[in-house]
């Protein structure tokens, strides 16, 4: 339509309409105005040809040349002069329903609409018998959001005249504005039952239908559109989103590409390239994208804040702030810029700061799950006991009746399997759309050595890493060959250098594109490939929607189900995840025979002199001990502790010093209990061996409740502390058991908050009996399975064997029980 010539369109109508073909006529000034939809010369044939056999005995329009004259004025864009020009013409001709067509048309193009209006319907009372008038009226009145008068005058039209297409499509955009999609697609076809060349009708059912979630059916509507326009640059950047929405994204990016190529000042096809972009890993590329719609609309602030989410990822702080405040200089009422910048600012550890910009974005938009999610988590970061009574009530809701929401931050909130797995679910069904690429052929022989990928962010100093660095350095290397794929910081330290040593082959893929990884994991033939991150910050959880490798493993990192059909297995125990739980995980089982939970018998504990007092505690008296996360510590533990404090004299609480603001409310809340401040004292960050060395100053680590210590529960055991906690029902409330059952101390697992208190205070009041507890510890870290970091490493991969062996037999992956006898063991 682009190409369309207009002069000899005209003079083609008007030899239709000399014939009688009025139809036929008709047909044609309609196609030019679905070009040009302000064209007033067509317009006015089609009001002469509208009124052609009706009785209009007082009308008298211009002389052709004046009209002309005007039509010339008008393709000039001199659309003011248009205008006073025909209103000064109506003086002479008010009877003119073709001039007051003009006079509308020219005011529409200066949005001056009342007058507009005022043209559109004096045509429509000298000619109410002139279907086209009435249409034009209804445009009017939807441009000035009068949608039900719109609708009524667009009735009026098609009373007039039933094959209005103009009206019928018009018809369906006001429906769409409405919200009544079913109605507009049906007022859209009945246009194209009369012009089934009408391309914006085939692509406005394309919108209704995206609007609607029928992202399939979207894509013909628009194919059908550029089967007719294919110079439709709209089309192809809704394809485009289409597209994305169904995670096709490099098919995404060629369809932007395509809207750019027809019009390159497209601003929201660079920025939604950019989102498809940054969805498959491309960084830089995405950034320069946003770049480029915001050089041709400066004012776009979704670019600003698309933008800001990619410098995040990057780790550039400062530039994603900047960017999300531009954004909101733009558009102050931007919520989930609001959001963004307080993740950016959540993580240089700027607190307050970000639960003000939390508390900013629900003030804008109360229902943003996402800014409400992590509101809640800085409030238990910094143990803001106010929000306990809300976190049941939030976790029942939030990710599962709302849009996705952090699912690793909710397993402080409360103790529920079933929720858990639904958040994961509504999680992965928003996030993760990409449909798998076609796995390779299986091979013809079964590999003696398997290939296994390891793929995390945390491979530095991180708690992760002091897990599985000793399964990494374990591994039987004619069975098994290793492979790290590290997409976090290269931050240099002790610990990423053990892991390098640790494994055949450590690859960096912080700067790689989604699907480079996935064709670098198939390139290099990886059978099995293990996600370490889950659902946590900084995870890349969608590079294996893609499918890296046949068999896909989730583990350790995130306590609980993915949810997700493209994660085949989780490795678990008969403790963290019981029969009755079962059915809250989408993944097989690989049910490992002690505890799921890897550990590393060569971590070394410092040769240090150091005294209590070194570390603010008393010489004498009891000390509890809990160094998990301060988020996981809600009121009910800190009644119990503090209840414990006041019936053993001379007892303090040492904690992890987590941020300024904890300690603070911390110490306030014992204060309001009746207990002394200062007997909460806080442990500064130390190396990894440092901090298992002052373990030996604390009497008793006590565990928190929905979120164990699991780690930290490990630590505490290795460097010879005894661990109490309390069975919960999900796996994260369930670990220290697991822990506790491997290491052959499971008289310390509570099964009640009562029954937590009481063992606590017995043994703090009964040194025999603490004492005989930790002898045998000491006995069982050297003897039981939790430490034997050679045995763990047997039965994980005679689980991961079985598994690929499922996959190699063409079965479906089923739970597998390891039996310790099954598996290999070293001479």
């Amino acid at each position: 339509m682009a190409k369309l010539n207009v002069e000899q369109a005209l003079a083609r109508a008007r030899s239709h309409a000399r014939k009688g073909e009025t139809n036929q006529a008709r047909s044609v000034l309609q196609t030019v105005l679905e070009a040009f939809p302000s064209n007033p010369r067509a317009r006015s044939e089609l009001a002469r040809l509208e009124a052609t056999g009706h009785n209009h005995p007082r009308v008298r329009h211009p002389p052709q040349a004046q009209v002309d004259a005007l039509v010339a004025l008008y393709n000039q864009r001199r659309f003011g002069q248009v205008a006073k020009q025909a209103e000064l013409l109506t003086d002479e001709y008010p009877s003119s329903f073709v001039l007051w067509n003009i006079y509308g048309a020219a005011n529409v193009a200066i949005d001056e609409l009342e007058k507009a209006e005022e043209g559109f319907a004096k045509a429509a009372k000298i000619a109410p018998d002139f279907a086209d008038a009435h249409s034009n009226m209804g445009n009017i009145l939807k441009r000035r959001d009068k949608l039900d008068d719109a609708i009524a005058s667009y009735e009026r039209a098609l009373t007039i005249n039933p094959d209005h297409s103009e009206a019928h499509y018009n018809m369906g955009v006001t429906l769409k504005r409405l919200g009544k999609l079913d109605n507009a697609i049906a007022a859209y076809q009945r246009a194209l039952a009369i012009r089934p060349d009408h391309a914006e009708a085939h692509y406005s059912i394309g919108n209704a239908l995206m609007d609607q979630g029928k992202l399939d059916d979207a894509i013909e509507a628009y194919q059908r559109a550029l089967t007719i326009r294919p110079e439709h640059a709209d089309a192809h950047y809704r394809v485009g989103n289409a597209l994305k929405g169904h995670g096709q994204l490099d098919d995404a990016i060629e369809a932007y590409q395509r809207a750019l190529a027809i019009r390159p000042d497209h601003a929201d096809a660079y920025n939604n390239m950019g989102n498809a972009l940054k969805g498959r890993g491309q960084l830089d590329d995405a950034i320069e994208a946003y770049q480029r719609a915001l050089e041709i609309k400066p004012d776009q602030a979704d670019a600003y804040y698309n933008m800001g989410n990619a410098l995040m990822d990057q780790g550039k702080l400062d530039e994603a702030i900047t960017a999300c405040q531009r954004a909101l200089a733009i558009r102050p009422n931007h919520a989930d810029a609001c959001n963004n910048m307080g993740t950016a600012l959540m993580v240089q550890g700027k607190l307050d700061e970000a639960i003000a910009a939390y508390q900013r974005a629900l003030a804008i938009r109360p229902d943003h799950a996402g800014a409400e999610t992590h509101l809640l988590r800085l409030q238990e970061t910094v143990c803001d006991f106010s929000i306990s009574d809300r976190l049941a009530e939030a976790s029942a809701r939030l990710g599962i009746s709302t849009e996705a929401a952090s699912t690793f931050f909710a397993f402080s909130w409360t103790d529920d399997a079933k929720l858990q797995f639904l958040r994961s679910r509504t999680w992965v069904s928003e996030k993760y759309k990409q449909s798998p690429l076609p796995l390779p052929a299986r091979p013809k022989t079964r590999p003696e050595r398997l290939k296994i990928g390891y793929f995390s962010a945390d491979m530095h100093n991180h708690p992760c890493m002091h897990l599985i660095s000793g399964l990494l350095a374990t591994h039987d290397r004619d069975r098994f060959e290793i492979f790290a794929f590290s997409y976090g910081p290269d931050k240099n330290d002790d610990m990423r250098n053990r892991v390098r040593g640790a494994v055949d082959h450590f690859i960096d893929i912080r700067a790689v594109a989604t699907r480079e990884i996935v064709q670098m994991a198939r390139d290099k033939k990886i059978d099995i490939s293990v996600d370490l991150n889950g659902y946590t910050r900084n995870g890349r959880t969608e590079i294996f929607q893609y499918r890296l490798s046949p068999v896909q493993v989730n583990f350790l990192g995130y306590p609980g189900s993915l949810a997700a059909d493209f994660i085949d297995y989780i490795i678990a125990d008969s403790v963290v995840i019981p029969e009755e739980q079962r059915r809250f995980y989408s993944e097989k089982a690989i049910y490992l025979p002690h505890t799921y939970q890897p550990s590393d018998n060569t971590r070394e504990i410092a040769e240090t002199n150091t005294t209590r007092s070194d570390f603010g505690l008393p010489e004498d008296g009891i000390v509890f001990c809990c160094f998990n996360n301060n988020y996981k510590i809600s009121r009910r533990e800190f009644d119990i502790w503090m209840r414990l404090l006041g019936k053993v004299d001379g007892s303090v609480l040492w904690l992890v010093k987590s941020n300024e603001w904890s300690e603070r409310n911390l110490r306030k809340e014992a204060g309001k209990r009746g207990i002394d401040p200062s007997r909460v004292v806080f442990a500064e960050k130390l190396s990894q061996s440092e901090h298992l060395a002052r373990h030996r100053h604390a009497d008793l680590f006590i565990d928190t409740f929905n979120y164990n210590a699991h780690t930290t529960a490990s630590d505490a055991l290795w460097a010879g502390l005894p661990v109490v906690t309390k069975q919960g029902e999900q796996f994260a409330a369930r670990v220290a058991a697991s822990l506790l059952t491997a290491v052959g101390l499971p008289d310390l697992i509570t099964e009640s908050e009562a029954h937590y208190e009481d063992l606590i205070l017995e043994l703090a009041t009964n040194p025999g009996k603490l004492a005989e507890i930790r002898a045998r510890l000491s006995q069982n870290r050297v003897t039981k399975p939790l430490f034997d970091t050679r045995r763990y490493a047997r039965n994980l991969e005679n689980g991961l064997r079985q598994a690929y062996d499922r996959y190699f037999d063409g079965q479906q992956p089923q739970d597998i029980r390891v039996r310790e006898a099954d598996c290999v063991t070293d001479p």
